[in-house]
């Protein structure tokens, strides 16, 4: 079986082994792909692995040897799911493995945003702690998590860890989810829960009718001393209603891992926000979490070769 890899960083950009998925056939691993490579690159392929390449109709029609897409990921949108069922290729994405590393990124960026580490550091580092009469200087407020409210929009594996660790924090949890809830966790309506939560932390899918979900109206909703969490899909967030309510004071802070564009070639009115804290897509990133990502992949593909596919999602 020929195997092809079409983006393999930034899951495995050298310090992982794909020596698994070698055992399963001829690999061919391409650190990147642009969109006029992938069919040439594909062209014999039976197997083909991709992140964020986009395959869509025409490039599946143009793979006849294709029978298996693995996702290396979680999210499959850059996949003509119905093309794929038409062509009889099988689909198969890698949920959940990247639970704990999100729910720990969310934290660090709000303990960024209360507890300004960074701006400590950097201050020490200039020497001011040095000529500091005292033993202990303030820079900037300061501020507990414990008795805040933390309100949680998209309740599914990620969402129920972030709730568990922030009533860990002795904060209180609300959520807009359906699902079956912990006792400790409240179901409220959306608007509710943006007027009570000092920390809304977006955990959701993107889909049509969560596009925006915080947009000029929504924001006017929130606290003024909320904080936003965005580690989901760039997308939930209208970034220019958000950059303009930060500079109002509208609310407090915003700190993101995602961006509507990404990498945001055309800019971001977020990134020269002041009160903004922005990573560049990383909170899926841990190495545990990484490792995890390639063995179910593995796992994918060999369960798929013994007529046993798992994860299948096309």
């Amino acid at each position: 079986m020929r195997i092809i890899v079409l983006d393999s960083s930034p899951a495995n950009d050298g310090d992982l082994s794909w020596k698994d998925l070698e055992a399963l056939g001829t690999l061919t691993v391409y650190d990147s792909t642009t969109p006029d490579q992938v069919v040439e690159r594909c062209r014999d392929a039976e197997a083909v692995f991709s992140n964020k390449v986009v395959m869509d109709a025409t490039v599946i029609a143009a793979l006849p040897h294709l029978r298996f897409i693995g996702v290396l990921a979680t999210g499959y949108n850059n996949i003509d799911l119905e093309a794929a069922r038409r062509a009889g290729v099988t689909v198969c994405n890698v949920p959940a493995y990247s639970t704990d590393s999100v729910a720990q990124l969310v934290f660090a960026l709000l303990l960024e945003i209360t507890n300004r580490v960074a701006d400590y550091s950097h201050s020490v580092k200039r020497g001011d702690w040095a000529k500091c009469p005292s033993f202990s200087y303030r820079i900037a407020p300061i501020s507990e998590l414990s008795g805040k409210t933390m309100g949680i929009i998209g309740f599914g594996n990620i969402g129920l860890r972030v709730a568990t660790i922030a009533r860990a924090f002795g904060m209180t949890v609300l959520t807009t989810s359906r699902r079956n809830l912990p006792e400790w966790a409240e179901r409220v309506k959306l608007d509710e829960l943006l007027s009570r939560s000092h920390v809304v932390s977006l955990n959701s899918a993107l889909t049509p009718a969560t596009h925006h979900i915080i947009n000029e109206e929504t924001l006017m909703l929130m606290r003024p001393d909320a904080i936003l969490i965005n580690t989901s899909r760039g997308a939930l967030v209208d970034e220019g209603a958000l950059a303009a309510a930060l500079e109002r004071g509208q609310i407090a802070a915003a700190a993101v891992d995602v961006l509507e564009e990404e990498p945001p070639c055309s800019g971001s009115p977020l990134i020269d926000t002041a009160q903004s804290v922005i990573t560049p897509h990383v909170a899926w990133q841990s190495t545990e979490a990484r490792r995890r990502l390639l063995a179910i992949s593995v796992e994918n593909l060999r369960a798929f070769l013994a007529g046993q596919p798992q994860n299948v999602v096309s």
